[in-house]
């Protein structure tokens, strides 16, 4: 079975017994038909335009791991996805294999992604620099799972691999663009890739396919003695054999560039002196700078810097003088001095970013001066002059460019629009020439620009300007490009008839890529050649050769010796998989130093030192100030880059043992959880998109509500409470009502006093005195429950009270779903006695109402005296038994309280409303109705109120309370019905303030409930007011005049002090950003909420504002009953509701409710901020270590911060600690402490760690 594929992997194909499933393909695979072997149907098949050679190369590498070796544009890429089109049903979904293609570059990761996508069916992924960052293994598992083929640098699989994110097993074909990178002894993550990962002993490996025009690579792999070499060492690395096609298989298919060498003289006409002299000019100002150097900068390794980038400025700008003329000197002067530092450093490929910007500004400066001179002298100032087209004003090499450039203008105005590529090997010079092309008249027909790379650090070549370029190019808005060698490798450049090499390639693999961008039929290769320069004469030739040479190695083999592969030490960490190389590590430590906390005066870097010792080179790496490790020393080694790789790897082994590195082997920023985000905008800490939508939870049911009396046999034995009604003003009656429970209410409970707010600024102070037990047998308790569900239903449910006859206490089927179990009602007080009683004549009264069925004990009398008796819609009925009553005017459709009957008024007299007219007319003429008894007098009835929220803050502090009037009107009552006797105003009243004020005593009793749970883990919580929870509690929407922000504030910020606290003190080799990455673990809401989950906070919480339309108690049960078989429903409509951005939410039997992760992780906080409110910071710690997070610490960890903190006290020569401690106005004890604030991490004199961070982030 062939390398790669798995004996799973045969199951979605039907083959023969005796086929393997190699045989199987290559007998399928054919020009005429190939069947496709897996079931699903493929829409894209690459075959039908595939060529014979293409084919064969496609069977030959499911055969073995092959590399493909031929020129560029003869279809290596279209083999690859032939051979991903035969091994799809190793890598189809539901398959968990994958395909992974890596190209060199981000262009290329494009380019062939976008190939892969057009040529086949497989779900193409994409990743490079500018993609997305997947940090997590449980990203990269998201992704794997959503494609089959991953297209992306080598960067990207060798960081994957090394952490672990990605194994090699997972991968059933691995193919490597421009597979020439894998050299042995380079540090390519190619070569990295394949030394550290790819075992070819192990059982599950991946195909592996390799793609290039040159099989070596860099100068001097091509030579006789090393050619051999090279190519088995590749073929070694990759575990592969190279593969070609004869050329006479090409030639129907890609057109060969005839190869034209043009020669200019660089010592012609004198001018090579003239530039001599300029030389020496640039010489004289560069001496100049780097004597002033010594004068400016005091710091050695800025002024070293300094002076390598002085040089590397210098050097190009005579480089572009020689190359370009006076005025391809005087572009690069301008170029190089108007880029900032980063993009002056990509430019002339210098290294360092601590440099002297004035000393660099001032050389160009002076440079441009020189040249600008010269051309005034001679009266050529512009571009456009004919006068320029001559030495030194262009140099010979320019000059000959031009030529043929004009040459081909014929070829522009005969073809269908040609294009032209001009190589040069550096950046600068690509946009020097490219602006002196774009501004010669001489060469109008010619559209130019310019083709870097990205990596270049410049602002004007971002990836999406380059691809604008290519484009155009492509489309033929441009036809010239001036490209550096990202033009040679792969890059998708539309074919051109001509490619001029302006530089020579430096290496045969860029003379073969190079010379592939010119396809078209009967193009042309160019070489700009020195005459006077027979090294550059030998170069072409030479580059032919090796070319032949290369390609007969290839055919016929001369050795099979191959480079010896340096033995990569590797550390592993078990638990996880993942593995660094000691090649691998270097970038690592950089991106750890990186990660440290930095500022823009401090950029965190190893520094590295070399010492030549007697055993070999030793390298000793410096750590950043503030780095948890300062110093790492390297064994021995044959060469510094060895001795460095070691160090770097020592590095990484230490980092990892003290925690700095995670299990992947990545900074723990790297692999911290995101925090889970919430769409307030208060919301600072950041947080998960899946945040922004509630959770529903169950709200707890005080336990004093819950306890039920139904199975009580004889006698129920209540606890009674007064409910005591104080109005301010005095402008309203209220029937003293009463409360009575199974459970005696704790003592704070008991004395809870609520302001109730009314309209206008009225209020009513209502409060609670208990009055003992009171006996009920089973009569009374039964009236008590019906009498109840009847006041519930009129003020909640009125409208069944508009048919003749209501049903009450339909026997279990009213108290069944009910979760609360307490009794309101009216009550008599003997104040002098310290009696409170049952007003069992009320209760009996209004249950004997004619829309009731009556007791058996009840008894109407009949006839009524006409006197004392008024004819009503639904019979006569005596005055006594209507006043201080409810009734129903039909007309109106509105329910009354009747106060009295008016004697001087009735249906004659004039209406209220009109003044002329009488009551009779007016019911005439709005409702056409025919009063029957006008002359009976009329009912003063007031309309039965709606229930609102008397919790929320309806008072203003400007506003007075004033009494307001009541709202009476006068009916007929032959057109009302009596509904319940006895049912009075002021019974309505009161019963208008029970639902609020049961509201806010519930809530008090679940807070009074986490109290006395809290304080059986630490008694710190008894100390704690029970108002005090309720407030940490409950949220602002609950609009209860009170809420959790305030405690929410102080308790978030105790919470990251005593964290950061904890860590600092027990963490002490961590720096800041890793000591601040801890504490954000800890007090992210995303923690919060999960440890508020597991300790069951949640039902605590009050996040609703109360909706008296959905008040539940004894006598009207919730009508949505949860359970197993509609919970889903009715939790998807509670979702709907809550989407539609409703207020309230429907309630259902079981007390749900949506809330978000932040509002529970806030409810911590709070509940922080209220045990330091009322008990302390002891208190405080506890409910934390309660809670399970860790705050405490050990005193002699704080001895041993002081004491550290003796080191510091040297600087004291350099900080006036007595002018501080004034300013301060405290003395410290350990003076070192405050000098440690001072010490920023980019001061590294006193030879310590740099603590100022550590104690900013305490």
């Amino acid at each position: 079975m062939p390398d790669g594929e798995s004996s799973s992997a045969t199951s979605s194909a039907e083959l023969e017994p005796h086929l393997s499933v190699a045989e199987y393909l290559l007998q399928n695979l054919s020009l005429s038909e190939v069947k496709d072997h897996d079931d699903q149907a493929v829409k894209k098949d690459p075959k039908k335009i595939a060529r014979r050679y293409q084919l064969e190369l496609c069977k030959k590498a499911l055969e073995e791991n092959i590399i493909v070796y031929l020129g560029t544009g003869c279809g290596k890429t279209h083999i690859a996805v032939l051979l991903m089109h035969a091994m799809g049903h190793l890598i189809r979904k539901p398959q968990k294999n994958i395909c992974i293609f890596l190209a060199p570059t981000v262009a290329l990761v494009h380019q062939q992604g976008k190939v892969i996508e057009d040529s086949t069916d497989f779900k193409v992924g994409i990743f490079c620099g500018s993609s997305k960052r997947l940090k997590r293994h449980h990203d990269w598992e998201q992704e794997i799972g959503q494609h089959e083929v991953l297209v992306m640098t080598p960067q990207i699989l060798l960081h994957n691999l090394s952490h672990c994110f990605i194994r090699m097993d997972m991968i059933s074909l691995l193919i490597f663009d421009e597979c020439h990178h894998a050299q042995v002894k380079s540090n390519h993550p190619y070569a990295e890739i394949m030394k550290v990962f790819y075992k070819n002993n192990s059982k599950s490996v991946p195909r592996i396919f390799g793609m290039t025009a040159s099989p070596v690579v860099g100068k001097g792999a091509s030579s006789e003695a090393n050619l051999s070499k090279s190519i088995n060492s590749l073929e070694q690395i990759l575990d592969a054999k190279v593969y070609t096609v004869e050329d006479r298989e090409l030639q129907s298919f890609v057109t060969n560039a005839t190869i034209s060498v043009y020669h200019y003289s660089s010592v012609a006409n004198g001018t090579d002196s003239l530039y001599t002299t300029y030389h020496a000019d640039l010489d004289l100002i560069k001496y100049q700078c780097i004597a002033s150097l010594g004068r400016n900068v005091e710091d050695h390794q800025k002024r070293m810097n300094t002076k390598k980038l002085l040089n590397r400025i210098h050097e190009n700008v005579v480089f572009c003088l020689r190359n370009l003329g006076i005025w391809g000197g005087l572009q690069a002067s301008h170029i190089l001095l108007r880029g900032d530092r980063s993009e002056r450093h990509e430019l002339v490929e210098a290294e360092g970013n601590s440099s002297d910007d004035s000393v660099c500004d001032k050389y160009l400066s002076q440079a441009a001066e020189l040249f600008n001179s010269h051309l005034k002298g001679d009266g050529v100032s512009d571009l456009s002059s004919m006068e320029i087209m001559r030495e030194p004003f262009f140099s010979s090499k320019l000059l000959c460019l031009v030529q043929i450039l004009s040459s081909f203008r014929l070829a522009i105005k005969m073809q269908q629009n040609p294009k032209c590529i001009i190589f040069v090997n550096r950046i600068v010079t690509a946009r020097s020439l490219s602006y002196i092309l774009k501004k010669l008249k001489l060469l109008t027909q010619w559209r130019s620009d310019f083709l870097v790379g990205v990596h270049a650090g410049l602002k004007s070549m971002s990836r999406k300007t380059m691809n604008i370029i290519v484009e155009k190019f492509r489309s033929g808005e441009l036809n010239l490009l001036v490209a550096t060698k990202v033009g040679e490798e792969g890059l998708d450049i539309q074919t051109c008839c001509l490619v001029i090499r302006f530089d020579l390639p430096e290496t045969v693999a860029s003379f073969i890529q190079s010379r592939g961008r010119a396809r078209m039929p009967q193009s042309e290769y160019a070489f700009l050649v020195d005459s006077d320069n027979k090294k550059d004469l030998d170069l072409i030739d030479g580059f032919e050769k090796d070319e032949c040479r290369m390609n007969m190695e290839i055919a016929d083999r001369t050795s099979t010796e191959t480079y010896i592969i340096p033995e990569e030490r590797i550390f592993r960490v078990d638990s996880s998989g993942a593995s660094v190389s000691s090649g691998y590590s270097i970038s690592l430590l950089h991106q750890y130093c990186s990660k440290l906390p930095h500022d823009e005066y401090f950029d965190p870097k190893p520094s590295f030192y070399y010492f030549d010792e007697k055993d070999g080179i030793v390298c000793h790496i410096i750590f950043p100030s503030n780095a948890p490790i300062h110093l790492i020393v390297s064994s021995p080694q044959l060469s510094m880059e060895a001795s460095k790789k070691d160090a770097c790897l020592k590095a990484i082994q230490e980092l990892y043992e003290i925690g700095s590195l995670s299990d992947c082997l990545l900074p723990k920023q790297e692999t911290t959880e995101p925090e889970e985000k919430d769409s307030s905008p208060s919301n600072t800490d950041g947080c998960e998109e899946d945040n922004s939508r509630g959770e529903l939870h169950q709200m707890l049911v005080p336990s004093p509500f819950r306890k039920s009396w139904i199975n009580e046999e004889k006698i129920v034995h209540l606890n009674s409470y007064y409910i005591k009604f104080c109005p301010s003003p005095e402008d309203r009656v209220y029937k003293k009502f009463g409360l009575f429970i199974m459970t005696c209410l704790p003592a704070e409970a008991e004395k809870l006093e609520l302001d109730l707010h009314l309209a206008h600024g009225r209020s009513v102070m209502t409060s609670f005195v208990p009055f003992g037990v009171v006996e009920f047998d089973k009569d009374e308790i039964k009236m008590a429950e019906r009498f109840q569900e009847m006041f519930l239903k009129i003020i909640l449910d009125r409208s069944e009270f508009v048919s003749d006859l209501v049903t009450l206490g339909k026997g279990a089927e009213s108290h069944n779903g009910s979760s609360t179990f307490y009794l309101m009602l009216p009550v008599v007080l003997q104040e002098y006695e310290n009696i409170m009683t049952v007003d069992w004549k009320t209760v009996r009264r209004c249950l004997c109402s004619p829309i009731f069925k009556p007791p058996p004990d009840a008894v109407y009398q009949k006839p009524y005296p006409s006197d004392s008796s008024l004819q009503l819609a639904n019979g006569k009925r005596s005055i006594r038994d209507v006043e201080n009553s409810l009734v129903y005017a039909k007309h109106k459709k509105l329910f009354y309280f009747v106060t009295n009957v008016n004697h001087e008024k009735n249906g004659l007299s004039p209406s209220k409303d009109s003044g002329t007219s009488s009551y009779a007319d007016d019911l005439l003429e709005k409702f056409s109705i025919h009063l029957k008894h006008p002359e009976q007098r009329l009912l003063h009835a007031k309309p039965v109120f709606n229930l609102h929220n008397l919790l929320h803050n309806r008072k203003y502090e400007d506003t007075e309370p004033q009494e307001l009037e009541e709202f009476f009107v006068d009916l007929p009552p032959e057109l009302c019905e009596l509904k319940v006797v006895g049912f009075s105003k002021d019974m309505g009243s009161s019963i208008s303030l029970l639902p609020s004020v049961m509201h806010r005593l519930g809530n008090l009793l679940v807070a009074i409930e986490l109290k006395q749970m809290l304080s059986r883990f630490f008694p710190e919580a008894a100390e704690i007011n029970s108002h005090t929870i309720l407030e940490a509690l409950t949220t602002e929407k609950c609009q209860e005049r009170f809420s959790l922000e305030r405690l929410e504030v102080l308790g978030d910020a105790f919470l990251k002090f005593a964290v950061a606290r904890h860590f600092f003190l027990t963490c002490d080799s961590l720096h800041e950003g890793d000591l601040t990455a801890r504490r954000s673990n800890v007090v992210n809401n995303s923690n919060l909420y999960k440890l508020a989950l597991k300790r069951n906070l949640q039902v605590y919480i009050r996040d609703q504002a109360f909706d008296p339309c959905q008040f539940y108690a004894f006598g009207r049960p919730c009508p949505i009953v949860c359970n197993n078989e509609t919970e889903e429903s009715i939790h998807s409509c509670l979702n709907s509701v809550k989407e539609q951005g409703s207020s309230t939410e429907i309630q259902c039997n079981k007390n749900h409710h949506w809330v978000y992760r932040k509002t529970i992780a806030d409810a911590v906080e709070a509940l922080v901020g209220a045990f330091i409110v009322d008990s302390g910071f002891k208190a405080a710690i506890a409910f934390l270590t309660w809670l399970g997070i860790q705050v405490s610490f050990e005193a002699s960890q704080l001895i041993n911060v002081c004491r550290g903190s003796v080191g510091y006290v040297p600087l004291s020569a350099d900080v006036n600690i007595l002018s501080l401690e004034d300013k301060l106005g405290y003395h410290f004890i350990h003076k070192g402490l405050l000098l440690q604030a001072f010490v920023h991490p980019s001061y590294n004199k006193h030879g310590g760690g740099c603590y100022q961070a550590r104690l900013l982030y305490c």
